[in-house]
């Protein structure tokens, strides 16, 4: 099997200026579940190249497991930085498409002419999608700041 893991490149949050990006939890719980079951996983980012983290996703007291397993673990930190282009990812290469959450998302993946095609290519091939969390979302200055920038 072969799944395309989708991350954002987007790293603030609105014009708050606070930072954001994907949220690491709800990359590195997928990832192991993926890669312990023999998934092919591709990483892809509109951007390429290293995806933000959100810092408030790193705290202290947001640690899981999957956390604690992704930053000890050599070939995902060798992963994670080199997530390819997104315009470059086609539906018929894979078998199904994955978008970890973030605040990120809502401003580059939610509003990108790839990320869009490709998810109705996926959808109109009956192939499954899933998006986590935020990674759906669309922002909006009604979002901000309150409600997103608390929000993990």
């Amino acid at each position: 099997m072969k799944i395309v893991m989708v991350l954002t490149s987007h790293d603030q949050l609105g014009n708050t200026g606070l930072k954001t990006g994907i949220w690491l939890e709800e990359f590195a719980a997928p990832y192991f579940v993926f890669r312990d079951a023999g998934v092919e996983l591709t990483l892809a980012s509109p951007k390429g190249g290293q995806p933000p983290i959100d810092p408030k996703s790193d705290t202290p007291e947001n640690q899981t497991p999957a956390m604690a397993r992704y930053k000890q673990d050599t070939a995902a930190q060798k992963a994670f930085p080199q997530t390819v282009k997104l315009e470059t990812i086609k539906s018929e290469d894979y078998d199904t498409v994955f978008y970890p959450g973030g605040h990120g998302p809502m401003w580059d993946l939610a509003e990108s002419a790839d990320s869009i095609a490709l998810l109705e290519s996926f959808y109109n091939s009956g192939k499954p999608i899933s998006l986590v969390c935020h990674s759906p979302g669309r922002a909006s200055s009604r979002d901000l700041p309150g409600r997103a920038a608390g929000e993990g």
